[in-house]
Formats: C-alpha cells, structure tokens, sequence
C-alpha cells in the first residue's frame, strides 16, 4: 500500500496564523518505512495526524493505495497507530490490549485467540497475556502497543516518536527489532521521529521537515551525501557549514587555515558541508609560522574524542577523532593545530543558500 499526501496545508489558531503543515506534498513506498524526521515544531506529527485522520486539512489531498482518504473518518482508513506513551488500557491485560481491536469488530473468539498468540509471538512476549501494563518494561509496554495495532491487519502503519520515552539503550535494542518485525509484516509505515540515527537505521525514504515544509526528501544516503541546503548538513551528521572562495584551485575557509582541491572556477564563492568526523588535527610548534587554530576543550567519550577548535577567524569548529589520534600527539587544550579535510563536500554559493 503507498501513502501519498498532495499539497497538504495545516494552520491553527484563532485566525489560522500558526502554520502547522505548509502545502506538503510526498509519497511512501509500498512496503517500505518512510520517516517524518525534523526538529520540534516541523511538523511531524501535525503531518502523520492528517494523514491518520485525527486532524482535518484546511486543503490537500491523502491517498492511501491510489483511494483518496482525505474525508473519511479513521475507523474507515485502516490504519495502525502507535504513540511515543504507548496509550495502553492500564486496566487489561496484554492479551485483552492486543485483542481490542478485534473485540470491537466482534470477530469469533476462536479468530481473536489465534491471532493475539500470533501476533505475541511476533513480538516475543508469549507467556506474558496475563500481565497488566504496570507489569512490564517500557519497552515490553511499546511491543504491546505495535501487536495490537498489527491486530487488526492495518493496510498502513503510523508510529508517532514510538520510542521517545524509552531510555538509550532500549531504544537501540527496540531499533534494531523493529527493523526485524518489518521485514516478517512488509507493512507500510510512517515513523515520526526527531532522532536522525533512528530516521537513517530504519527508513529507505527519509521527508525532512523544517517550519511546516519539506526541506529535502530522499534516501538516507541521499540526504546525508548531498544535502540541498545548509539546513540539512546542519541536521544530519551535525555539519558545519563553512564559506570560502576558490584560489589556485582550491577552495579556501577560515582565512585560508582550511582547504580542499575542487574543480570549480576561480574565485567563485563556495560553502564546505564539514562534519566532525571529516577533520584530522595536527600539532604544531610554537616556532611554526603556519595558520593556525586552537584548541579550545577536549572531551574523550570512549573510543573517540570530540574537540572544539577556535579557528583563525573567530569562529569555531567540532572535530571527532579517535582518541589514539589524539593521545598520539598529545594534543591538550590551548594547544595551536592546523586543520586537514578529508573528503568533504564543496559547492558554488547558489543565491537561494541563506547562512
């Protein structure tokens, strides 16, 4: 089943001032996991509610399988929901959480009873149908919550920030399994998150949103190899954007302490999507009469050290190395580097870039 929205607008308020989707257009693949990702107050979950059909557009279109949806109510769209609380009935059990939605359609017991042991088993929790909500992990409660909106054979599922209250670790192992579920359902799914890890691990189609618009839409390798703005390099990967020009060949930042070997005209004005994995440090002597930057703090978190650079002009950059790298050199903070780039990405300044 595909999800396609076309030209979806949203706006709240007394005198629908505040935007809350802004003429969104996209589609999700069959079978696929398409993620919502942006920072709070993109429009996400605004988004994943329209096409749910807990919130009405103010215009647009949604189409589910090629059926335009957009004014049927939800029960008609055959739709699973999860939310980042889980939204479990306290007061049943696993089972009876999961059998719900049969319930409600009155199938045979005999159809109910088959299809919670089916779907628990799914999940990894037999043996667990008695137990009350309060019983169990936040994680164990957020598998509930997939079963019983699989319960039902949903032709589209919506995940809103499903593991936004788990902590770290659970919402790793939760990643990972719900990348396994996936594979056995093969059901369409919408996932809203604002973790960009989780959109890149989970997704094969990725909608970035910023202020109610799409800001890029793509493969995860898309968007984080050939981001279309300062934004999304920003977003992804925590890249710092820098501006230079072109000279000799190459291109120049940060009063000539930074550069990398382009093919781009002379002189042309160009922005150097860097991120902190892209970087290698130097130490020099404190006779050494090259450009230098200083380091400002070092922070060892494992395997890797993350360190502040204040760079020649003023401004200031993040680079991530191993830390063997760094302990190699003994780099320590005050110390003066030069700055090497690896493979970064370079473009010609475009008016439309705005930094």
């Amino acid at each position: 089943m595909t999800v396609s929205v076309e030209l979806l607008e949203k706006r709240f308020g007394s005198r629908r001032e505040v935007v809350g989707v802004d003429r969104v257009s996209f589609t999700a693949k069959e079978h696929g996991i398409t993620s919502l990702l942006g920072p709070s107050g993109s429009g996400k979950s605004t988004l994943l509610r329209l096409v749910a059909g807990l919130e009405v557009p103010d215009s647009g279109r949604v189409f589910i399988d090629g059926q335009d949806v957009t004014g049927l109510p939800v029960r008609q769209r055959q739709i699973g929901f999860v939310f980042q609380n889980y939204a479990l009935f306290r007061h049943m059990t696993v089972f009876d959480n999961v059998a719900f939605g049969l319930s409600i359609k009155k199938a045979p017991k005999s159809e109910i009873e088959g299809r919670v042991q089916e779907l628990l088993s799914l999940v990894q929790l037999r043996g667990y149908e008695r137990r009350l909500p309060d019983q169990l992990s936040g994680g164990q409660r957020q598998r509930v919550a997939l079963a019983r909106a699989l319960a039902t054979s949903p032709r589209v599922m919506l995940l809103d920030e499903p593991f936004g209250a788990l902590d770290t670790r659970v919402r790793v192992e939760l990643r990972d399994w719900l990348h396994l579920l996936h594979e056995k359902t093969q059901v369409t799914t919408l996932l809203v998150t604002h973790d960009q890890e989780e959109a890149l691990e989970l997704s094969e189609h990725v909608v970035l949103l910023k202020d109610g618009k799409i800001e890029q839409a793509g493969s995860p390798m898309d968007l984080y190899e050939s981001p279309s703005s300062p934004f999304v390099a920003s977003f992804l990967g925590g890249a710092k954007v820098l501006t230079g020009s072109v000279i000799d060949g190459r291109a120049q930042f940060a009063q000539d302490s930074l550069s990398a070997s382009v093919d781009l005209e002379e002189g042309a004005v160009v922005d150097a999507f860097v991120r902190p994995h892209d970087i290698r440090l130097q130490k020099v002597s404190k006779g050494s009469g090259a450009s230098f930057s200083r380091v400002l703090r070092v922070v060892r978190v494992g395997a890797y050290v993350k360190v502040s650079v204040l760079l020649p002009d003023g401004d200031s950059i993040h680079v991530q190395i191993p830390r063997h790298e760094l302990d190699e050199q003994g780099i320590a903070e005050g110390d003066r580097v030069v700055l090497d780039l690896r493979d970064i990405r370079v473009t010609q300044r475009t008016p439309s870039y705005v930094i």
